[in-house]
Formats: structure tokens, sequence, C-alpha cells
């Protein structure tokens, strides 16, 4: 456990030295002699656990620099305590930590999104790194994460065009004296190592590694895997104004994506589904290949002592070769013959199709470079924070022309399908099918209006240059458009611990592609604007125990496939609204010495209005229970000072299936537990860690989202047991 010196001792002797003074005509030599005593030490423990006063989001993003508790919006910060006492391994996992937060699309051994509110995130602006653009089309490893922030609602001021749910924030850890080394395993046999080895190699220049290999056995069958991963972290103090930060990771990981489910003849939730089935499994299946490299530079300067600038940029680059027998559909199933089952659905019977997809050397590339100027003046008796700057983004992806044959059908109630060959054809050469531009400018005043007001105004506006590339490379669209993305806020602080807030805000997202099962197939629906706005409390209990609550509207054009008379049945169309509008109630820290908590509730009412097809409304939309909580307790034994009990407590209320409404999935609770044992072995301090989540092996359908417009069921991971020792050497 880290543990920071304070200036206590140096007040203790200041106050101790004047009793001992003596008068200079005093004659020494009858004094009695100094008795030298060992040095005392005094330390304090630094660590506030599961409690986090701050977040990269409100130091230079788009909130000015203040402490979350000044912050006008909902940001949950996951702590490294949190990381190292749940052990998460994946996206899906870490979501768990907050009710606002669920799954959407998230396959086993592939690269999972999450939804914010009821939104999925943007896979391509929605995660960050180092407050800078970072690939959502990767895995993203923990191991050299400090923390992990998670802004609930819109983020345009921040990220300019990105989806309205949020963002996610990856903290990098920074250079510190450390040396550890953690072994890990699981009830199904995986293997884990890590190593985190830091240091100052001069007063102003220091570096941290992380290391980690994990082989995972997953409890899906022939789903097994493995990654590979490696980071740098180096902080050069260039002068006591000037500070230049650098942080590099690489990994390469591999692991047999897993289909889900679909419903059967598009209305059935199939009644005895594995959680342990690889469907579609074809021998010649190769695993999912995925290799990552990211990095971030920022370079701090301190130009007085009330204005500041930094300058960043980003690379981030994912290379995916996807490679899948997909269980996808019935259109080759006798029992859809008939054309009363969309083939876009499993077959009534449990029939599905087996597909051939092979996409290898997918790239994706996410560039972007950031000024900011930040500071504070007085006009009179009004104070102001100001946050100014530029931004330019770009986002590239480079793609062969896939394989994507049939090759044979198999059935839910198959352990393994029959053997089918794959297809004989081969992925084409790889071409430029996407370039975005974003370029920015945004600028924010905090205005402090007495002690207990303050108001917050900000814009950020944002060109948008997107060119998109047939699978020849031909031009097949363009896309320009200017917005101005508002936000504004007004703060009570009535106490230094009570703060209110009223927020607004605006932000911009790209239109999603129709699914090719519908008429305007492959078409790319029009940018949407959403708008949202929140009214919070936050509350300091403590300086460990932070609460808070939040009342929230978001709104943006709904998008969906309508019913009609075109000859596939249905056109891709944005028409009426999606509205989502909810509660969220949070709590984070201490409650006393010995007990600590996160945790969370979500009440949301997610609605289509006005939508022109009646069936779509008046229920809630696809993936977004009305209810979620999350509860995590950390209580320590005052028999067994050393040993630490974690219990954790999961729910989601039934969640819909499909949009109109007529199907979902049934209501849920999961629970988990574990302990923490910390001694030490001949003066270096060892943690052991034991986990299980879903402890009563409960069967829960996780998550019903989608993806290119097809709807798949995922169900929840079985019972799993996870234990880790870390040793400081």
């Amino acid at each position: 456990m880290p543990f920071s010196r304070t200036p206590l001792i140096l007040a203790l002797l200041a106050a101790v030295a004047p009793a001992h003074a003596t008068d200079t005509t005093t004659d020494t030599a009858s004094e009695p002699q100094a008795t030298h005593l060992a040095p005392v030490h005094v330390n304090a423990n630094g660590n506030l656990g599961y409690h986090a006063n701050n977040s990269q989001l409100d130091t230079f993003g788009s909130f000015g620099n203040a402490p979350l508790q000044d912050t006008p919006a909902a940001i949950t910060v996951i702590t490294r305590d949190q990381i190292d006492d749940r052990q998460p391994h994946t996206l899906s996992e870490l979501a768990r930590s907050d009710a606002a937060l669920g799954d959407s699309y998230a396959p086993v051994g592939y690269y999972q999104d999450i939804a914010i509110r009821g939104f999925a995130l943007d896979l391509a602006t929605g995660y960050r790194l180092n407050e800078m653009s970072l690939v959502g089309e990767q895995p993203v490893a923990l191991e050299d994460k400090q923390r992990v922030e998670i802004l609930k609602g819109l983020g345009g001021l921040e990220a300019g065009v990105v989806a309205p749910g949020g963002l996610v924030n990856y903290v990098s850890k920074r250079p510190a004296d450390v040396r550890s080394a953690t072994v890990g395993t699981d009830s199904h046999g995986s293997r884990y190592l890590a190593l985190d080895v830091g240091g100052w190699l001069s007063p102003t220049f220091g570096v941290r590694v992380n290391a980690a290999h994990e082989d995972m056995n997953s409890y899906v069958q022939h789903a097994d895997g493995r990654r590979t991963f490696l980071s740098l972290a180096a902080d050069w103090k260039i002068s006591p104004n000037a500070t230049l930060q650098l942080d590099s990771d690489y990994q390469t990981s591999g692991q047999r994506s897993v289909s889900g489910y679909q419903l059967l003849g598009g209305t059935t939730i199939p009644a005895n589904p594995s959680r342990t089935r690889l469907l579609g499994f074809e021998p010649w299946q190769r695993p999912v290949g995925i290799d990552a490299s990211n990095s971030t530079l920022r370079f701090n300067y301190r130009l007085g002592d009330a204005w500041s600038a930094q300058l960043s940029a980003s690379h981030s680059h994912a290379v995916i070769d996807d490679n899948v027998a997909f269980a996808y559909g019935c259109f080759y199933s006798a029992d859809c013959a008939s054309g009363a089952t969309p083939g876009y659905f499993f077959a009534p019977n449990g029939d599905y199709d087996i597909y051939d997809y092979r996409s290898p050397d997918d790239t994706r590339v996410n560039d972007e470079a950031r000024a900011v100027l930040k500071g504070s003046f007085d006009t009179g008796a009004i104070s102001h924070e100001v946050s100014l700057g530029s931004s330019a983004f770009r986002r590239t992806i480079d793609r062969r022309a896939y394989v994507y044959d049939y090759v044979g059908t198999g059935n839910i109630n198959q352990v393994n399908p029959p053997y089918f060959a794959p297809s004989p054809n081969q992925p084409g050469n790889s071409v430029r099918r996407l370039t975005s531009w974003q370029h920015s400018v945004f600028a924010l005043d905090r205005v402090h209006l007495g002690e207990q007001w303050q108001v917050l105004a900000g814009a950020r506006f944002v060109r948008l240059h997107e060119r998109a590339y047939d699978s020849s490379g031909a031009p097949e669209r363009d896309t320009q458009l200017s917005k101005m993305l508002p936000q504004a806020a007004v703060l009570w602080q009535p106490t230094a611990r009570l703060t209110g807030y009223l927020s607004y805000s605006e932000s911009l997202s790209l239109g999603n592609e129709a699914p090719y099962w519908t008429s305007n197939g492959g078409t790319t629906l029009a940018p949407l604007l959403a708008r949202q706005s929140e009214a919070g409390l936050k509350l300091a209990w403590s300086d460990a125990l932070s609460l808070t609550a939040a009342l929230y509207r978001i709104s943006q054009p709904y998008q969906f496939a309508q019913p009609g008379q075109t000859a596939e049945g249905f056109t891709f169309v944005q028409h009426g609204n999606e509205v989502h509008s909810g509660l969220e109630l949070n709590a984070a820290g201490q409650l006393s010495d010995r007990l600590r908590l996160t945790a969370s509730v979500n009440l949301i009412r997610a609605r289509a209005e006005n939508t022109g097809s009646p069936t779509y409304e008046g229920h809630q939309v696809v993936n977004v229970p009305r209810v979620r909580s999350a509860l995590y307790l950390d209580y320590r034994l005052p028999f067994a000072e050393q040993l630490s009990v974690l219990g954790g407590w999961r729910y989601a209320s039934s969640n819909m299936a499909t949009p109109d409404g007529v199907t979902r999935v049934p209501a849920y609770s999961v629970f988990d537990a574990g302990v923490r044992y910390a001694s030490q072995w001949n003066g270096h301090e060892m943690t052991w860690r034991l986990s299980i989540d879903n402890m009563f092996n409960r069967f829960y359908w996780r998550d019903t989202g989608s993806s290119g417009g097809d709807s798949y069921l995922f169900p929840g991971a079985p019972r799993l047991a996870r234990l880790s020792l870390t040793f400081a050497f």
C-alpha cells in the first residue's frame, strides 16, 4: 500500500526547537550532553481507496480546472484499488462498476463496446487515453492504468463529434518508485503474469514499465486465447515550469470470437441456451488477432501563477485479423424456406447458418493534436477561469475486400455442428475505406459570482470532413458539415461540501449505416444532434466519501428500420426522437475506517416518440433496462487486520430484445464475493486476492445489443474464481 511522507515531522521539530534553545552566555560545559535518538518518520496513508477527488476530464478537460465536487456533470472514477480488488480483464467486466453502464455488443474473444445511459459509445471517438483519442476496436489493457474515468452524458465540448452516451477515459500510471510482480490463475486454469517497475532515474526524469502475459482458458469451449502487453511511461521535469509526459503501449492478442444467439423466428428467446458452447464452431476457424499500439505525448508549461498551457499529441493504431465461423440467420435452413421467418434471425427450430468470415488487416488509426491555454483573472468583483483551445483529429480505416461465404447450417442444440469445408475464396487487396477529419476550436469560461455561485459557459466549433470509399477504393460518400456545440451550467454551493448544478449541452454524432436487409442498405444516414439537460447534487459527506445524484434527459433523432411497402419490407430512417430520462444515485469512498464501498442505481425511461410507427412507441427501447444497480463492499475484519472480505451485487430489470416491445429477457441478480489478505515476507509486501464472480452460478442474458442493424443475445459468464498474488520486490 503506497505511503507518502508528510511535513508533520517538520512541524513537530519546529515546535520542539524553542524549548531547547539555549542562552549563548550559558556555560555549555555544565549542561548535560544531548542524546541522539533514532530518526522518527511520520507517514500518512495517501491512498483514497475507492474515492477520487479529481479527474483528467475536469483538469484540462471540458469543465475547467476544478475538482469533481465542482464539476457540473456525472463522472465516475474507477480507482486502481477497485481494479486490483475486482480483477476485471475485459471492458464488459469493467463496466459492472457503475449502474449507468451496460454491454452493447460485447462478444467473448472480440473487442467490446458498452452503452452509457442507454446509448452505445462510438468506437471511433468514445474512448480516450489520457484525454486523447483512442481506437475503440481493441481490447484495452488495464495493467498500466491508474484509473478509468467515465463521463456520463454528452461530451460535445470535450470530444466534438461523439455519441451522446458519454466518454471513457483511461489514465496511465505515472513514474514512481515501485517494483512488483503479480501472478494469477482462475478456476478454468488460465495463467497470468504482470510486472510493474518504475523509479526516478534522476531528480527530474522518471520512468515506469508495465508488462503482462496471459494464457486465457475461456469458459466457452474452443475459445482459449492469449495476450501479451508492454507499456512505458516517462516524465521529464525540464524546468520548474515545464514537464514532458510520454506514454506508449503495445499489445498483441488472439482468441476465437464467440457468436451471439439470435431470437428464434425473430420473436422467441432460446429456451435452453448454453453459456459454454461456441456456436458455429469449425476446426479451421482461427483466433481473431488484434495488434494495437497507443501513444500520447503531453507538454505542460506554467506561464505564471495564473496561466498554464498544454500541447498534446496522440497516435492510436489497431490491426484486426477477423476470423469467424459466424453463426447468423437462417437463410439456408429448411425451417425458414417458407419466408415466414426473416432470414436475419435464427430459425424457429434453432437452426442457424454458418459463414466463413475473414477480414484480415483491418486497420484503424486515430491521430490527434491539441493545444489548450488555461488561466484566471478578475474583472472587478467577478473571477474568471478560462480555457481556450484547438484540436485536429484524423481517423482512417484501411480494409481488404472480405470473405463472407455460407458453408453450412447448424443448430443451437448441437454440442458441435457438423464439419463444413471453408470457402475457397480469399480476401482482396487492402484499400482506404474511410478518411475523417475533425478541426475544432473551443472555449470555456467559469465565472465565480461570490462565494456560492458559479456560471460555466462554453462551446466547441467543429468542422467535419469525412470521405468513405467502397471495396474497390472508389468514392462512396463525402460528408462535410460545421456545427457549434454549446455547453452551459449554473452551480450553487451553499456550503463547501454541497454543490447543486443545472446544465445544458449539445453534441453531434454520425448517423448509422442502414442494415443490408433494408431497402437503403449500406447508406449512412445524416449526422445527429443530441441535446441534454441535467440537474445534480454532489455532497462530500467526508474527505473520503462522496454522494451524488443526477436527473437527466437526453434526446436525439430515432434511427430504426421502419416497416414499409418496399420489396425488402423495411427502410432505415431517422424519424421522431429517442428520449432517455433518468435518475442516477452514486456513492463512493469510506463509510468507516474498516468499510469502503461503491454503490450506484440508475433508473431510466428510454422511449421512442413521434416515429410514425406506433408499435415502436410506448415501451422501453432495446437493450436499456429500466433499473440497474451495482454495489461493492470492502470490509477489513477487526479480529484480523490483514484480512478483508469483499462482496458485490449487480441487478438489472427485464430488458427489451425487439423494437416493438413484444420480447424481453428476464431480470437478473448476480452476487460476487472475494477476500484480500495483506502480509509480509522478509520485509516485502505480499497481497493475496481471491474474487468469485457470479457466486451462485446464475444464468442471465447480459446483453441484447445490436451490430450492423442485427440483434444478438449474449449470456452472462458462469461462476468464475480468480486468484492472484502481488509481491513487492
